[in-house]
């Protein structure tokens, strides 16, 4: 549970086929594990600040634990670069907090997670935890279907593969939703954990669902409940 918590909030400098079709969004979700009797809440949002900063948002909360998490990041012509992320879980499992720099001049991460220092080259191609759902919803929307990217994780740089899995209908409270299915691609001798996203097509392929199955079987989903994007109110047939 506490892992899926952590992907959920967890959605750059990988190229955008758009870039231009970067917008504002927020969302609202209901979140809930099939295992337990009790539902929280969850929001993302995407809002672009002064001098050219974008600042990608997720908290989610319940009776149980709390959590949230946000990246700032610029776009540079056709690419995003992330500049800072902040992490901060409490509640569920022990407490954790990150706060990493990414420093494009010194090519350096730095900063602190769990405590520990951080210190890793940056490299093009490194994403933090969250910007890089912002990378795979564009990606999604450029018809790409496998994407791989390079996630400063734990303090340690690792791989996120993906595949688009067709196209589908959601049911959501806003409406049935036309959508892309995506899966997180995992080697099954290392982990039989099971991720599934999906993005709106309709609506600059927003978040409207995600689902997770643990090792153990417990099941965690979040599934829109409400959403603008840039300034327009999200709504299914």
């Amino acid at each position: 549970m506490r892992r899926a918590l952590l992907f959920a909030c967890a959605l750059l400098t990988l190229p955008f086929a758009q870039a231009a079709d970067l917008q504002p969004f927020s969302a609202s979700y209901t979140a809930d594990w099939k295992q337990l009797p009790m539902s929280g809440t969850a929001e993302r949002s995407l809002v672009k600040e002064a001098n050219g900063v974008w600042k990608l948002s997720f908290k989610a909360s319940m009776m149980i634990a709390s959590l949230s998490e946000e990246s700032t990041l610029t776009l540079d012509k056709d690419t995003l670069l992330p500049q800072s992320y902040h992490f901060e879980r409490g509640g569920l499992g022990k407490a954790k907090k990150a706060d990493l720099d990414f420093d494009w001049n010194s090519k350096m991460v730095t900063g602190t997670d769990r405590g520990d220092a951080v210190k890793i080259p940056l490299n093009r191609g490194m994403v933090d935890k969250s910007t890089y759902q912002l990378a795979l919803q564009h990606d999604v929307a450029a018809g790409k279907k496998t994407m791989s990217y390079q996630v400063v994780d734990d303090g340690e740089v690792d791989t996120y593969d993906f595949r688009v899995l067709g196209s589908e209908k959601v049911e959501t409270k806003a409406g049935k939703i036309d959508a892309i299915k995506v899966e997180r691609v995992r080697d099954p001798t290392q982990s039989k954990r099971i991720t599934v996203l999906w993005f709106a097509k309709d609506w600059d392929y927003l978040l409207v669902r995600l689902q997770q199955v643990e090792t153990d079987g417990k099941e965690y989903n979040i599934m829109l409940q409400d959403g603008t994007v840039n300034g327009k109110t999200v709504k299914g047939s």
